[in-house]
């Protein structure tokens, strides 16, 4: 038994930070904007993605494989040694049994006492060993079926996460082969539906919007996500560009500014965004081009 543990402890800790890396590198990340197909990252192309989260799926699946007919193993092993044990048990009671049913033979023969007072005294007493050793093992078991039960929960939501994690994986490649924003933004409603307040999807949405030239609506999923994080780089570029068409040139400048400093990529961003046309002239947008070109 030590030494199944031992390998148990040994599989263990060496497949988990291969899960780590495998679910770090395979972590989903938003589509680039304006990069041709041919100057895209690697893991940002479908077909890489989804090799890669099958892979990631196949090791989760078979860490799950692995656990399950280990617990099973060390289930039936402590069985075993629960049924050797009563034996063992049984065996001494009955040798018990009969060198005290000889020696009141003995006494009885003498005079002390009957042979059917001995006899029933000594039943008594095996029968209060058995029940004893009977309630340990039985509240022994009851630990091992809640420990069992704990464990399959674990690997049902386990499952249940990893057909989430594909799902919403499939409808971001969905979103980034669409055409329209509203094919988009019908993507995105339905990420939404399996993952409330997903604020990437929220974002996204609010970029979709934009082409749409529904600003006041891009501004309020800008604000929904910004009132949980506060600091998003994302959220704070996309309010900067619905301020702007709106004519609120200070609030416009105020997130932009936000949203390079979370973010030195946003500054080439904003040098070429169309929705700032009109803060061209503004001598505070000018400094943040020019400190972006610098």
């Amino acid at each position: 038994m030590p030494r199944l543990l031992c390998m148990l402890i040994a599989i263990i800790s060496f497949t988990m930070p291969l899960t780590l890396q495998a679910a770090e590198e395979a972590q989903i990340e938003p589509p680039k904007a304006n990069l041709p197909h041919s100057q895209q990252p690697i893991l940002d192309k479908p077909l890489i993605e989804r090799y890669i989260l099958d892979e990631l799926k196949t090791l989760r699946t078979d860490q799950q494989d692995l656990e399950r007919r280990l617990t099973v193993e060390i289930t039936d092993r402590e069985l075993a040694v629960a049924d050797k044990s009563l034996n063992y048990a049984n065996v001494t009671v009955t040798y018990f049994f009969y060198i005290i049913a000889g020696v009141a033979s003995l006494i009885a023969f003498i005079g002390w006492q009957s042979l059917r007072e001995i006899k029933t005294n000594t039943a008594k007493l095996a029968a209060e060993q058995l029940q004893s050793i009977t309630e340990q093992y039985e509240e022994k078991f009851k630990v091992l079926e809640q420990d069992l039960k704990r464990k399959s929960r674990i690997i049902t939501k386990n499952n249940r996460e990893i057909e989430i994690i594909n799902e919403i994986h499939t409808l971001w490649l969905h979103a980034q082969s669409a055409q329209t924003p509203e094919q988009k933004i019908a993507v995105y409603n339905e990420i939404l539906t399996i993952r409330p307040g997903d604020l990437e999807a929220m974002t996204y949405k609010a970029d979709a919007a934009m082409e749409m030239r529904e600003f006041n609506w891009a501004l309020s999923l800008c604000n929904r996500v910004l009132e949980v994080d506060g600091s998003n780089a994302h959220a704070l570029y996309q309010r900067a560009c619905a301020f702007a068409c709106l004519g609120q040139e200070d609030r416009a400048l105020s997130d932009l500014e936000q949203a390079i400093e979370n973010s030195v990529s946003f500054k080439e961003v904003a040098a070429n965004e169309a929705d700032f046309d009109n803060l061209r002239d503004n001598p505070k947008f000018d400094i943040l081009i020019s400190t972006s070109e610098s």
